[in-house]
């Protein structure tokens, strides 16, 4: 009676345990794609997600079909044939509240939906490093919240519609530059509007037609107006390092930089993007960025220094090539001297002027030599 009574009582825990589960999934699914994706972009990763993508599709193709029990089953009815008689129609009509419906596929494609918005958010995040970026990032990070609540809104077949389009355009947009070795711009147009093509066309092969596929060439267009305004990073690049130095050397196929070290108070970091230099001492913009084996452009370095009249002002963009496929991410660097007081920034931009990161640091003039801490990369 004792073991009776304890397996009871285990079981109401577990019980009340699984409401916690979904939530409980969802961070560690999270948790382990933020160790696992965005490090660098590896290919293993682009067909795992080409494959969720494909079996979303399958699912969405399914469920068209004439002879799947739809959840949304008044729309089904409109859809009968008006051929059919009216006492059939009727029937199908007052009936359908008591079909049963399986809730399984619904249940796949938010999973499907929820791991590739996981994994976009998290590449897309890692690689925005300025605040239009981010805009593009928090709205991943949205989606993918809402995702969690979304299983009954499958069933509106224009919802499942969009999220696969919309899937579907930004794995496109990482993919096409990662096999082709080129960031240009024409590629995220083109791999965008392939995406959205390849909504259209499976849209076009389900027999019914339900639902709409009109949002996904809406979300195209914003996904386009999104990247000519540098809201979208220039994927696949994804940024490593952007530290500023007083000193750099080339030892050993590392780079030793000589950084201003922070007061002493400041115990969480060992380094200050705060400034002090001499007269005519050099600084130097160090960057590192990942790219995908095969691909090859240039970076360039944006010195801009902040008028208080004009505000930032241009004073220098000066590349170097990047060729990628180095686990660390491929470095560069620039240099400027004689660099007046006030407020600073470098962005990393591409050849195309989209921004890959942006660094910012202020210089103060001092006479004396300020303290420096000494860092390989």
């Amino acid at each position: 009676m004792r073991q009776l009574n304890a397996v009871q009582h285990l079981q109401q825990h577990i019980k009340k345990l699984s409401d916690f589960f979904p939530v409980m999934f969802f961070f560690g699914g999270f948790a382990w794609d933020a160790l696992t994706i965005g490090r660098n972009v590896a290919a293993a990763d682009l067909y795992i997600f080409a494959a969720y993508l494909l079996l979303a599709g399958l699912i969405l193709f399914m469920i068209s079909r004439p002879g799947y029990i739809l959840a949304d089953t008044a729309k089904a009815v409109e859809k009968l044939p008006a051929w059919l008689p009216a006492s059939l129609t009727g029937l199908f009509s007052q009936g359908h509240k008591r079909l049963h419906h399986p809730r399984l596929p619904y249940f796949l494609l938010q999973f499907i939906f929820g791991n590739l918005l996981s994994a976009l958010f998290i590449l897309y995040f890692k690689s925005s490093s300025h605040w239009l970026a981010w805009v593009m990032s928090l709205l991943l990070g949205i989606m993918l919240v809402a995702n969690e609540y979304l299983e009954d809104e499958y069933k509106r077949f224009t919802l499942s519609w969009a999220l696969f389009g919309f899937c579907a355009m930004l794995l496109f947009n990482f993919a096409l530059p990662f096999l082709i070795g080129s960031i240009n711009a024409v590629w995220f147009y083109f791999s965008t509007i392939m995406g959205a093509g390849f909504a259209f066309w499976l849209y076009a092969q389900t027999p019914n037609h339900f639902g709409s596929i009109k949002p996904v060439g809406i979300i195209a267009v914003i996904l386009m107006l999104a990247y000519a305004a540098d809201m979208i990073p220039p994927v696949p690049l994804v940024k490593r390092e952007v530290v500023m130095a007083l000193e750099l050397n080339k030892v050993d196929g590392h780079y030793q930089l000589s950084q201003q070290a922070s007061s002493w108070w400041v115990f969480w970091r060992k380094t200050t993007d705060d400034l002090d230099i001499t007269p005519e001492q050099r600084v130097y913009c160090f960057s590192s960025v990942f790219a995908p084996p095969g691909l090859k452009t240039q970076l360039f370095h944006r010195w801009q220094h902040y008028d208080e009249k004009a505000g930032w002002q241009t004073l220098s963009r000066v590349g170097f090539s990047l060729s990628g496929g180095r686990d660390g991410g491929f470095r560069g660097y620039t240099y400027k001297q004689n660099l007046p007081v006030g407020k600073w920034r470098v962005s990393v931009e591409t050849e195309n002027e989209k921004t890959v990161a942006v660094h910012a640091f202020t210089i103060s003039a001092t006479q004396v030599a300020a303290r420096q801490v000494i860092q390989l990369y």
